[in-house]
């Protein structure tokens, strides 16, 4: 377990460091490189077409003027970390048209001598793509900031022993709990009955313990009974038992009320001491004390 969160904790240390892909920031880094190369090569009025969003892992922009390849490294390198996105990727640039690659280079090209394949080669004067496909399998490369950075080391290592002593705490904590502990743990555990005349009901687990004889309740007739037990010997209105217990579904039949009370008299039949009595026009009761043939004379 420990193992596991310390895992956890590391994979989200790197995260920090290396962000994860956004599909927004990547748009923002491509729409900034596409205009610093527009106005590099002098041309700061043309409209830049929306980047679009190949696949899952590929974006890509469309430059209809030309534009210097050997300036797209350090500018895209440039955006990319203005953005906070650490995730390896390789660029491709295409032929509008075919989509024929004519250039193209691995960030690690750039990362390791700022030199990339093709540089200083001439380009067509066609429509390109420049197209960006980030390679998520692929280790992080940290830029330079980051790197010289020793704040991000630290941070790192906090994140990784902050969940290992948290942990360990825990561990140390529990096995000195009490046996004593443990049985009061164990005990609150225990089922919950609430008792009425010679039945008793488990309101969690929708069961009726009539007279030792247990039956199982559906939802509704524990909301009920539960609401009959918890107001013994008390008029409850036909209105205020629908809000109760048929609230929440939104649609209320008066009808329903006498349906699921004829079911609970027939699962208390055995319980001669209490009775659910009808007052005509009104609503219910539950009666304790009742005989078993009076239940039956109300029903």
């Amino acid at each position: 377990m420990v193992i596991t969160v310390m895992s956890i904790a590391l994979a989200g240390a790197q995260n920090e460091i290396y962000s994860a892909v956004s599909p927004e920031k990547v748009n923002l880094a491509l729409r900034r490189t596409a205009d610093k190369l527009l106005r590099l090569s002098g041309d700061s009025t043309s409209r830049i077409p929306a980047v679009e969003q190949k696949n899952a892992s590929t974006w890509r922009v469309l430059l209809q003027q030309p534009f210097s390849y050997d300036q797209l490294p350090a500018l895209l390198q440039e955006s990319l970390d203005l953005y906070n996105i650490r995730t390896p990727y390789e660029v491709k640039v295409r032929r509008y048209g075919d989509e024929t690659i004519d250039l193209g280079y691995h960030q690690v090209d750039f990362s390791d001598g700022k030199e990339v394949p093709c540089q200083s080669r001439e380009m067509d004067e066609t429509s390109h793509y420049i197209e960006i496909s980030f390679l998520q399998n692929e280790a992080a490369i940290p830029s330079p900031v980051q790197a010289e950075n020793p704040l991000m080391t630290w941070k790192s290592w906090i994140m990784i022993l902050l969940p290992f002593g948290i942990i360990s705490f825990w561990f140390f904590r529990r096995k000195k709990t009490k046996p004593n502990d443990t049985v009061n743990i164990a005990a609150s555990k225990e089922t919950e009955w609430l008792e009425f005349g010679n039945s008793r009901l488990d309101v969690a687990g929708q069961i009726l313990d009539c007279g030792g004889t247990k039956q199982s309740l559906t939802f509704r007739e524990t909301k009920l009974l539960k609401l009959f037990a918890s107001n013994p010997d008390q008029l409850l209105e036909r209105d205020f038992i629908l809000q109760q217990v048929w609230a929440d579904e939104g649609i209320m039949v008066g009808r329903s009320v006498d349906v699921f009370v004829s079911r609970l008299r027939k699962k208390l039949s055995t319980d001669t001491s209490l009775g659910i009595v009808a007052v005509h026009g009104v609503g219910y009761r539950m009666e304790t004390g009742k005989a078993a043939q009076n239940v039956a004379a109300s029903a």
